[in-house]
């Protein structure tokens, strides 16, 4: 058997690669959009992708089932139990609705589904048999069911899908999975989890890749409350200081479960020249984003436009400021070079964005304006402003500048409401150093709001003698 965890760095996201190499075929399990890095795999070691699947119906980016199976032939394979509310659309009618106990067979090897509800109530973990070694399962791909160290949080469904206190009867699921599912498995039993350390899927995962049954039984945090049968102390701590979810999952939800446009082979992005971008400018008919960080881009930056730093994020901070839902318009990306601008494409389509049409490497001969920033000795000055924190709220409850208001920048361009009007004056932003501050500073910019951000934001003011931070239990 062949097993290759194939994880992007950028949304802390796992997918998973299987072969049986007797056979020549291979599965791939919860696979994001940009499909190179599984044919690769498939080419490298000789074999065919014939079967796609996923856990669930994934919130924090957009499957690549369906992208998959259209590019491969292969077939598809998405959970039928939850409900009706949580059925496939009919743009998976030529996938095998499964159920649990059901098996994806590959040669030697056999794929289970194993219904575990909690996360969300079609969730499916897949239990591995590798009939060439052994009769019997040695690993489970739990999807976002387990973690290492944590378990998948139920309150996704209200935080950023619209649903009212589902998060009580996902807990009580969630502690039945582990209960009748999870700990009736062998100790040696191998678990391999969809999400490690930096996804908001959870609030306490482990970097590390895998672990087991009996390790995550004897020493995650939920273990005792297992042994103890305390179903209330478990959900008690599960749903207490839970990270935030960005208002992008919702959109992530619907559009899974209906079905993921195909975007099928991208068409070649367009270089621009300094006065091609100028003219797109004047016409409004573009979007620049700016992916350099943010002490260059408060060195001089085109007016309106997003800063969405680097490759590595670029899902993540894309997500965050562009709604391709209400926003039509072609992306034209700041990069060093070709390659560099198609790495961005990849990363932003991994969550829906597939509108970046060009880029340009250089601003020279352009138009710059440099964005405001206020310095940490400049606010007794200005006490009447707005300040606004986004970080995480578990970042604002261990210490946030005295009459901050919270809106975190996952969250912040979905909630305008909760902030005044354009017009009504300065807002003053800050993260904890100031990388995410740009990103939603940008973007609150872009929507004609009057933004100054905090030079060297939380860290730089929290540094200088005499400020003393609020505190409060979340």
């Amino acid at each position: 058997m062949l097993l290759e965890r194939i994880y992007d760095e950028d949304l802390a996201q796992a997918s998973y690669f299987i072969g049986c190499q007797a056979k020549g075929e291979a599965v791939v399990v919860d696979p994001r959009r940009d499909l190179d890095a599984y044919l690769a795999l498939a080419s490298k070691h000789g074999m065919r992708i014939v079967a796609v699947t996923e856990t669930h119906i994934h919130a924090d980016y957009l499957s690549g089932t369906r992208e998959l199976a259209a590019k491969t032939g292969a077939q598809m394979y998405v959970s039928d139990e939850g409900g009706p509310d949580w059925t496939y659309s009919a743009l998976f009618d030529d996938a095998v609705r499964m159920k649990h106990g059901q098996k994806i067979p590959l040669g030697n090897i056999v794929l289970e589904a194993v219904h575990t509800p909690g996360h969300t109530p079609e969730h499916m973990s897949f239990l591995i048999t590798d009939g060439a070694q052994s009769s019997e399962p040695g690993f489970m791909l739990t999807g976002d069911f387990v973690f290492v160290g944590d378990v998948g949080r139920p309150d996704l469904l209200d935080e950023a899908a619209g649903y009212t206190d589902t998060r009580f009867q996902g807990a009580k699921d969630l502690f039945a999975s582990l209960r009748d599912r999870f700990l009736t498995l062998p100790d040696y039993v191998q678990v391999l989890p969809a999400h490690g350390s930096g996804s908001a899927c959870g609030k306490a995962l482990g970097a590390i890749a895998a672990s087991t049954v009996g390790y995550e039984r004897n020493f995650s945090w939920w273990g005792n409350y297992l042994k103890e049968n305390d179903e209330q102390g478990f959900i008690d701590e599960l749903l207490s200081g839970q990270p935030d979810a960005h208002a992008y999952f919702g959109r992530m939800k619907q559009q899974n479960k209906a079905g993921p446009a195909i975007i099928g082979d991208a068409p070649e992005l367009v270089e621009y020249s300094p006065d091609d971008l100028a003219e797109a400018l004047q016409k409004d008919s573009v979007i620049f984003v700016d992916t350099r960080h943010n002490s260059q881009v408060h060195e001089g930056t085109i007016a309106r436009s997003l800063n969405i730093p680097g490759v590595a994020k670029a899902a993540s901070y894309g997500a965050w400021v562009i709604d391709p839902d209400n926003e039509p318009r072609p992306l034209v990306l700041l990069a060093e070079s070709r390659a560099m601008a198609e790495e961005i494409r990849d990363h932003l389509v991994r969550v829906g964005i597939d509108t970046a049409h060009g880029f340009i490497t250089t601003l020279a001969n352009l138009e710059l304006v440099t964005p405001r920033l206020m310095q940490p000795e400049e606010l007794d000055a200005h006490a009447q402003v707005m300040l606004l924190d986004v970080r995480n709220k578990t970042e604002y409850a261990e210490g946030h500048l005295p009459g901050a208001v919270h809106l975190s920048g996952g969250r912040v361009m979905w909630h305008l409401d909760q902030l005044p009007a354009p017009e009504s004056g300065t807002i003053v932003t800050y993260c904890q150093s100031g990388v995410r501050n740009s990103v939603a500073a940008s973007a609150l910019r872009r929507a004609g709001y009057d933004i100054a951000e905090l030079d060297g934001s939380y860290a730089a003011w929290a540094s200088r003698a005499g400020n003393t931070p609020v505190r409060y239990a979340a």
